[in-house]
């Protein structure tokens, strides 16, 4: 009798292993990088589905603070039909009046608190040790450089988690969420990167009202699912002028179909088959991107991590663009390597 496959997952593995996407970048030339780009990037927006309805914010300012100079605001907007997010937003504290500054969208990574350890929120221990582990609170650092920072939770996440406060839902039965709102969301045509998507467009949309945000500099940063989104709104939103992207360079071969690293909030249907990630980074030039890359990171590890990135950094090139691509390569884990940032986003954004 023949030894045969019963696996389903080993049938993944072995089918990622085989593949080779539709639109996967091998040009040398800017005319080449172009063709490219002008075939792949609908179709790749295409995979993302239906983007909900733009509404009116309708924003209310809950509380404002000061807290070591940095003055923060939590408003409730309006993003889509029957949904609101939570919004924070930090000043630094040589913002002078009259004055306009960049602003940051600081998108989360998976973890018990969405934004709040982001933008600087280390009340109890548990939010400290976030921080800590990931140097995490990036949406604070990058207001004490002289930035507005920005930060929602997107959906699954912190306060828009269905079993976190103020929710109360006890329905999942210990699967993820993420994959419960991505299978909810395809019955409506949607993906969780589309809804995601959306939500951050229309918290930028009022940021960009706000006094002292100059809304024709944007930059997008963000760890690991937030580096998902980061890609994700710098490819959507044109207004974004430069992302960093950290700890999210890899290729699905091995962090998704090997590792199983990954959810509903990272996938479109046929996603792969087009591209795989560095072609989706590739796709964001002309936009300048930093990517952080950690050399003992566990989740997206430096073996795969960093031939990915030599992808993106040939389809930089072949587009006469390589001085708008840099790598933070730092010693540590799952974490912001912060060694770039500050200087990347003065240099193309301005102060």
């Amino acid at each position: 009798m023949s030894a045969r496959n019963l696996d389903p997952h080993v049938m993944f593995i072995e089918m990622a292993r085989h593949h080779r996407p539709k639109y996967h970048f091998e040009g040398r030339t800017p005319a080449d990088h172009a063709a490219w780009r002008a075939a792949a990037r609908p179709a790749v927006l295409a995979c993302l589905g239906r983007f909900p309805e733009a509404v009116p914010a309708n924003p209310e300012l809950v509380v404002e603070c000061t807290a070591d100079g940095v003055r923060q605001q939590r408003w409730l907007l309006d993003v889509q039909a029957h949904m609101a997010a939570s919004l924070l937003v930090n000043y630094p504290a040589d913002l002078a009046a009259g004055e306009r500054r960049p602003a940051i969208f600081c998108w989360h990574g998976h973890g018990p608190f969405g934004k709040e350890a982001v933008m600087g929120n280390r009340t109890t221990p548990a939010l400290d040790a976030n921080v800590r582990a990931h140097n995490y609170d990036y949406g604070w650092q990058m207001a004490k450089a002289g930035f507005i920072t920005y930060a929602i939770d997107w959906i699954g996440a912190g306060e828009r988690h269905p079993e976190h406060k103020p929710n109360s839902c006890n329905l999942a039965g210990g699967r993820d969420w993420c994959n419960l709102l991505y299978l909810n969301a395809t019955m409506f045509g949607m993906t969780s990167i589309s809804v995601n998507v959306q939500h951050g467009r229309a918290a930028t949309d009022f940021v960009c009202t706000l006094p002292g945000v100059d809304g024709a500099r944007l930059g997008v940063m963000g760890l690991s699912g937030g580096g998902t989104m980061t890609t994700w709104t710098a490819f959507c939103d044109e207004r974004f002028r430069a992302a960093e992207v950290i700890c999210y360079c890899d290729q699905w071969e091995a962090f998704g179909m090997r590792d199983l690293n990954y959810c509903g909030m990272q996938v479109a249907p046929g996603l792969y088959a087009l591209v795989d990630l560095p072609d989706v980074l590739g796709l964001l030039a002309p936009i300048p991107l930093l990517v952080d890359i950690a050399c003992r990171d566990t989740c997206f590890r430096i073996d795969t991590a960093l031939p990915a990135f030599r992808q993106v950094e040939r389809i930089y090139a072949a587009a006469g663009l390589q001085d708008r691509l840099e790598l933070d390569l730092h010693p540590g884990e799952h974490a912001w390597g912060g060694n770039r940032s500050r200087a990347f986003f003065k240099r193309h954004l301005g102060r």
